[in-house]
């Protein structure tokens, strides 16, 4: 009886000591993740073992780790190229619709297909966007966000990312406009004291610049509307398009643009908002109409209504408060990816700590071992994705940080001690 009684002692002492124990009471414990809202879980996919759970089942406003569920919403409705545009042809004209490729004209990642297929058609063009239907903003967007890059405008037929790049450079007093489209548009502000920045009426797409010659460069979303992508378009192709209200045709022929990845990476690695969203659209492709609330619901049901409780999910790039995640739903998601991507491909897609995008200043080692997407606003961090551990182990790791009134620099640091902490011990 003692023999039992000591092997029982001895089999709770290592059992209290395990990596896995360790790593939770310092959860409970430590103030670094006790002074606000954390939640974690860590998952082994080869032993299919949850090995860690604080708060997993919370639900924690993801910020950008929303962005991971657009991706395999992508991946899940979309080929190896991405649908550029959608036309037919009736006697001497062509009509096309939008697909919401985001990379026409896109002065980050361009696509040219679409120019290369309209420029050399004999036909008269016709631009419709009658299958679209959706909001300029995502639900619970700050209205007052409209003049900074990271919201843009959601749109049926975006071009040059639905963004204007202003740009003064180093010592000259030379301003340049992209798309010239707008350069008539722009006047000098009389202000001397305002902001090196630029600004854009809300309802017009009038700008004005700072009245300094200082260098810089800003991003400013133009507002769209059907007859200025139709304008900007035939400014381009330097032929006319003129709108028209088709109803979408099920027959179009599809016209395919650059590899679904090149759009997947960076969207993933800088964490662009505006790939995002219109990523949902390009989801929604494959119906009759283009709509981001279509791609959200046909995702969350035939692809993942296994998640463990129940998800909030409104928009594409995380940029709405109303999204809702738990950590378990994250490693779910995380798993159902890790299983569609060689890891090699994946791991090429996400941003790598100590190496590239938002997570490039995480860790600084000669050979990454975080794979993950960040997601941060004010009050906000969270990290998801892989963690490979000093042994070689791949786990699943999703950490979620809210409501904390601390910079989200201090809690980044936080983050990344942890996850080291993590990888020593596995």
């Amino acid at each position: 009886m003692v023999k039992y009684l000591l092997l029982a002692l001895l089999l709770f002492s290592i059992l209290s000591c395990s990596p896995a124990r360790r790593i939770s009471r310092d959860l409970q414990r430590n103030p670094a993740y006790t002074d606000h809202l954390t939640g974690f879980a860590l998952y082994d996919p080869v032993r299919q073992q949850t090995l860690v759970q604080h708060n997993a089942n919370q639900h924690f406003v993801p910020a950008s780790n929303t962005k991971l569920f657009s991706f395999y919403a992508g991946l899940m409705a979309l080929g190896d190229s991405i649908p550029a545009l959608r036309y037919v042809v009736q006697g001497d004209s062509l009509i096309f619709w939008g697909t919401g490729n985001p990379l026409l004209l896109n002065p980050d990642l361009p696509d040219t297909a679409t120019l290369r297929f309209l420029r050399n058609r004999p036909e008269k063009l016709f631009l419709s966007v009658s299958h679209f239907s959706g909001a300029r903003f995502g639900p619970g967007w700050s209205w007052d966000d409209y003049n900074d890059y990271y919201s843009t405008e959601v749109t049926p037929f975006p071009i040059y990312g639905n963004i204007v790049r202003f740009t003064a450079p180093d010592r000259v007093p030379n301003f340049y406009v992209n798309p010239r489209f707008f350069a008539d548009s722009v006047t000098r502000s009389t202000n001397s004291k305002e902001p090196n920045t630029m600004r854009r009426a809300e309802w017009a797409n009038q700008f004005v610049r700072p009245a300094a010659n200082k260098p810089f460069q800003r991003d400013v979303p133009f507002h769209w509307t059907p007859a200025l992508a139709a304008k900007l378009l035939a400014d381009t192709l330097k032929r006319e398009v003129q709108l028209i209200n088709k109803p979408f045709d099920r027959s179009a022929a599809v016209v395919y643009g650059l590899p679904a990845d090149s759009l997947y990476k960076r969207m993933l690695v800088v964490s662009d908002n505006m790939l995002a969203d219109h990523l949902l659209l390009l989801a929604s492709s494959v119906s009759d109409t283009l709509n981001t609330q279509w791609a959200i619901q046909q995702t969350l049901t035939k692809h993942l209504g296994d998640l463990p409780g129940r998800a909030v999910w409104v928009d594409g790039s995380g940029l709405s408060r109303y999204n809702l995640f738990t950590p378990n739903q994250l490693i779910t998601l995380l798993q159902k990816i890790y299983a569609k991507v060689p890891q090699q491909r994946l791991f090429q897609l996400l941003p790598a700590g100590g190496r590239s995008g938002t997570i490039k200043s995480l860790h600084k080692t000669d050979q990454p071992y975080v794979f993950a997407k960040s997601g941060s606003m004010s009050g906000v961090y969270n990290l998801s994705g892989y963690l490979v551990t000093r042994q070689g182990k791949v786990l699943l790791f999703s950490m979620m940080h809210n409501n904390f009134v601390q910079p989200v620099s201090e809690i980044r640091k936080r983050s990344a001690d942890f996850l080291e902490t993590v990888r020593n011990r596995f």
